[in-house]
């Protein structure tokens, strides 16, 4: 008889701290494998305590918190299939980011990792020992090798336990989206396919965590590299695999293979579930923000809408002298076919107010950069004072190359508590909203259709600070400024690099010049969705002080 063997996939999304209520879905999963028969269920790295923790995982109180529900766990599964859940681990040696195999009311095996990644948003080395390469466990007739997360992407962890009986290789994860992830994935855990002739299961948990989303999209590969089995992308799913043995050794059997977006989508889904989780984990339901008639603020309020529901999503326009008949009516546009409250508070009684109360001391000097400036802070206050009026989180709108250039208010527009399109620069922030007009997707909660209007994308971009006013009269077009941001930030090239490639050298050290200058800023910004390898904060650490400029 042909032995087979069910390991059920449970990808899931977590809440860092929420120990018990992650045991809760753990043992759900649990249930509905054993239902199914399953002989193992498995959920991603760390999951019992959600992923990334940062230093709240140091602190020995929470990770003996952890570790004692491991033990509950483990009793209330003793009945049925195995588990594998991942939560920390500390003895006399050390603090290990573990991986825990439970099986009859106690703890079968424990895999401790062994690479510690140190790079982009990780900080493992500074958190955890490395532990030593575990061998494989065995579950009923099949033993089992797993590297954890980064594990996999070495050839040792996999080699070794190949060499010490693992049939097949199932690799927990918490790996973070950006763009083009799930295609380097592929590459490494093909590789280790190829190199050891062994099926491997890739879990990844998914959900998000502050500026990250873990975006699933779960794999099952067969030896020589064929899919089994796709999970989708940014949503929760449990599904069954099953393995059969047979002459050449254990083999997945085709499961469903879900088609992954593209990449517009991908980011799209990344900024509405980044947003959606920041405020479901931090108990806030509703959402306001201050809708200009521009694009940004526009697409801001499309993705709140799609996050949490148009009726979750207070919209306030607050105009001034500057602000044009035009932005009036692309504002009220945009709010009515999203299907969002939209409210108007002029702002120019408490910008006289404040310009009386000034006079005295600006007595004299030419209006300037200070005086547009209050406009943008007088709307931060208002914004603020909304936001702590009725309970609503407080939504800013710069995109990454504003961001990126200092081209924001600090205590103006900047105030919020979340920003989706941080790491999306201006280029994109078009693209984006025409894709979204064309599209339209189930976890949407906003209305289909074009709710973004094509004047309001088409439109030459302004802050309307002053009359007249256009981005383009202090800063290159956005079609230069970004593709020299892109150099300068994920490409990290030098400034003779940037010239060489055809750009003008003044435009390129103007750019340069702004985005040193702007790190302050940047420091106090709200956190935003991670949508690429350089994204402001964990990514990109650079000094607030730093006198040096490129002269090559």
């Amino acid at each position: 008889m042909t032995d087979r063997f069910r390991l059920t996939l449970a990808q899931l999304n977590p809440t860092v701290g929420a120990i018990e209520a992650n045991a809760g879905k753990a043992l759900a999963a649990w249930e509905e494998g054993r239902a199914a028969g399953a002989d193992f269920v498995g959920l991603p790295e760390m999951f019992l305590t959600g992923y990334q923790t940062q230093d709240l995982v140091m602190k020995p109180a929470f990770t003996a918190d952890a570790m004692r529900a491991v033990d509950r766990l483990a009793l209330a599964c003793a009945d049925g299939p195995a588990l594998g859940i991942g939560a920390p681990y500390r003895d006399a040696s050390g603090l290990y980011n573990a991986y825990y195999i439970l099986q009859g009311g106690k703890v079968l095996a424990r895999m401790l990792k062994h690479h510690l990644p140190n790079d982009d948003v990780f900080d493992e080395v500074r958190l955890f020992k490395p532990g030593p390469i575990s061998g494989p466990y065995r579950i009923g007739p099949l033993r089992i090798g797993s590297p954890v997360c980064e594990d996999a992407w070495y050839e040792d962890v996999a080699e070794t336990l190949a060499e010490t009986g693992a049939q097949i290789l199932f690799v927990p994860n918490g790996s973070p989206y950006r763009r083009r992830k799930i295609d380097l994935r592929l590459n490494v855990t093909v590789a280790r396919v190829i190199e050891t002739g062994l099926p491997l299961v890739y879990l990844n948990t998914v959900g998000g965590q502050d500026d990250q989303v873990f975006d699933g999209a779960s794999f099952v590969l067969n030896p020589g590299g064929a899919m089994a089995l796709q999970l989708p992308a940014m949503e929760e799913a449990i599904a069954h695999v099953d393995f059969e043995e047979g002459p050449d050794g254990w083999r997945a059997l085709p499961g469903t293979l879900t088609a992954q977006p593209d990449d517009w989508e991908q980011d799209y889904h990344a900024m509405v579930l980044g947003l959606r989780d920041y405020l479901g984990k931090s108990g806030i339901a509703r959402v306001i923000l201050g809708l200009s008639g521009g694009i940004d603020s526009a697409l801001v309020a499309t993705i709140a809408a799609d996050a949490v529901g148009p009726q979750n999503v207070h919209c306030v326009m607050l105009p001034s002298q500057f602000t044009s008949a035009a932005s009036l009516e692309d504002a009220a546009g945009v709010a009515q076919r999203l299907g969002c409250r939209l409210d108007t508070v002029p702002i120019s009684g408490p910008q006289a107010a404040v310009a009386e109360a000034l006079a005295p001391l600006f007595a004299g000097t030419a209006a300037g950069i200070a005086e547009e400036n209050i406009q943008s802070r007088l709307r931060g206050l208002l914004l603020m004072a909304l936001s702590n009026k009725f309970g609503a989180m407080l939504l800013t709108t710069g995109n990454k190359s504003e961001v990126a250039v200092g081209y924001c208010t600090i205590y103006g527009d900047m105030a919020g508590g979340y920003n989706p399109i941080k790491d999306l620069y201006k280029t994109r922030v078009f693209e984006t909203c025409r894709w979204r007009n064309r599209e339209h997707r189930d976890w949407m909660q906003g209305p289909a259709g074009e709710v973004i209007p094509s004047r309001v994308i088409d439109k030459p971009p302004s802050a309307e600070l002053r009359a007249d006013q256009k981005d383009e009269d202090s800063l290159p077009p956005y079609a230069v400024l970004d593709a020299i941001l892109e150099r300068l930030i994920e490409g990290e090239q030098s400034v003779a690099e940037i010239v060489a490639a055809g750009f003008d050298r003044a435009t390129v050290k103007k750019v340069e010049g702004l985005l040193y200058g702007a790190e302050w800023k940047r420091f106090q910004s709200a956190p935003g969705t991670r949508l690429t390898t350089r994204a402001f904060w964990l990514d990109r650490r650079y000094p607030i002080v730093n006198r040096w400029r490129d002269n090559s």
